[in-house]
């Protein structure tokens, strides 16, 4: 199992090394929704390598495996909501709103606002990539990450 966390961790680390140069390269501003995207990846990326270190036995490993499987649910739900939002905006107000003070107003954002603090507008279409945009690959990535979770937490061996 540990080259699966190991696997686990090292996608994380490039989805949220690609949001750092689509931000800081690109000039993209990450929303609400993308900075609670983005904490979703850091805490299926802390929880692979605390797995990846641990090298847990059976019990350790179904717990490693729920909280995977937690994260990578939590992360895609927030990413379908995005990339529902990008389709129907006028159904929610995003952008400077409660959401976006809220999550400025946290520690990590004041400890790390390159990549915890939130700009952005969450109805802006700013990237695309074979006609799908930033949410519906983060949600297509929290899938295949929830899926590898699953395995981890319900393999026999």
């Amino acid at each position: 199992m540990r080259p699966l966390f190991l696997f686990i961790l090292l996608c994380c680390i490039g989805l949220l090394g690609y949001a750092q140069y689509l931000q800081h390269i690109e000039g993209l501003l990450p929303c609400p929704l993308c900075v609670a995207q983005r904490v979703a990846y850091w805490m299926l990326g802390l929880t692979a390598l605390m797995a990846f270190l641990h090298n847990p036995g059976v019990i350790g490993r179904r717990i490693y495996g729920f909280l995977l499987s937690a994260f990578a649910l939590t992360g895609a739900v927030i990413a379908a909501r995005h990339a529902w939002l990008i389709r129907f905006p006028e159904a929610f107000e995003c952008g400077i709103s409660p959401e976006e003070a809220f999550l400025n107003s946290l520690p990590i954002a004041g400890w790390w606002p390159g990549m915890f603090e939130a700009n952005g507008d969450c109805a802006n279409i700013d990237w695309e990539f074979l006609t799908l945009t930033i949410p519906d690959w983060s949600l297509i990535a929290f899938a295949g990450l929830g899926i590898l979770a699953l395995y981890v937490l319900l393999a026999k061996k």
